[in-house]
């Protein structure tokens, strides 16, 4: 599991870092329960920022790690720097003493507000973060978090608190609840990278997403061009909920309330109206984002 959660934060990290220091001079990336593993995946992470072209252009990065012990992940991280050859304008920041303590007071040290600001709290092997320690990632501009709970968590404390696009998926192996993985972001572009990192992570030791939505709680195997079953049945009850919906309003109800992407919402939907199992209008030419779905 944690060799998955590692590889979803590397995929992602890289697509937000290089966006972000394209965009704006600084960025921040806060890295939450920096010691629950050992720091393996902050020592990864590191090792992402330290590989930035645009650090040698200028552009300044900041790692604040957070934990509660930070002492000898601290020199991992500074190894790690070290030996990537990073350029200067990559600052490592390890700060002890707690995440849910700590991490507010951390990212105002920093200056981490208003500039692009990523979160990420793997809180799997203890209490889920406070709502609080959530929150204060929304002072960047642009600003997002993706989170791992414990499995079971309930996520309705974390939505809004200034993300306006939120999506949760299950990494299981068995019939059992899985880790909850959320992410939060303003940014619709980013939603879309995080989405497709998700697919494209490597499948390990029998790891993959279940639909938190799906009534019937189907495993999904990771892969670019996944199953549609739960999708299939998840667009249909929206269907059945609102009685029509656009093209465009579907995708996005795949995006930010499903474990699929939009891209997965226009094949199945193709696939529906083949089917003759959903009309649309108008009923022939271009599968515009304006057309009408509905049911029969």
């Amino acid at each position: 599991m944690m060799t998955v959660k590692r590889e979803l934060l590397v995929r992602h990290l890289q697509a937000w870092a290089a966006g972000a220091l394209h965009r704006a001079r600084r960025a921040t990336f806060v890295h939450g329960y920096a010691d629950a593993d050992g720091g393996a995946a902050a020592e990864a992470a590191v090792r992402v920022l330290a590989d930035l072209p645009d650090l040698a252009r200028g552009r300044e990065l900041s790692m604040v790690a957070v934990g509660d012990d930070i002492t000898g992940v601290g020199r991992r991280l500074s190894a790690a720097q070290r030996d990537a050859g990073a350029a200067a304008g990559l600052a490592v920041l390890p700060v002890g003493g707690g995440t849910d303590e700590r991490l507010p007071v951390a990212l105002k040290a920093a200056g981490a507000s208003r500039v692009p600001l990523m979160g990420f709290l793997d809180a799997s092997g203890s209490a889920p973060p406070a709502v609080a320690t959530v929150a204060a990632i929304a002072a960047g501009k642009p600003a997002e978090v993706l989170l791992v709970l414990p499995p079971g968590s309930p996520v309705g404390p974390y939505r809004g608190l200034g993300f306006p696009l939120f999506t949760v998926a299950e990494l299981a192996t068995g019939p059992e609840p899985g880790e909850v993985v959320a992410f939060a972001t303003t940014s619709a572009k980013s939603l879309e990278n995080f989405k497709e990192a998700l697919w494209a992570v490597d499948e390990f030791a029998g790891v993959r997403l279940r639909d938190p939505a799906d009534p019937e709680r189907h495993l999904i195997d990771i892969s670019l061009t996944p199953h549609p079953g739960p999708l299939r049945r998840e667009l249909l009850a929206r269907l059945a909920e609102v009685g029509t919906a656009t093209v465009t309003e579907l995708r996005t109800f795949a995006l930010t309330e499903t474990v699929y992407r939009a891209a997965d919402a226009t094949r199945v939907l193709h696939a529906l109206v083949d089917a003759g199992t959903v009309t649309r209008e108008p009923s022939h030419g271009r599968f515009g984002g304006d057309v009408v779905i509905g049911r029969l």
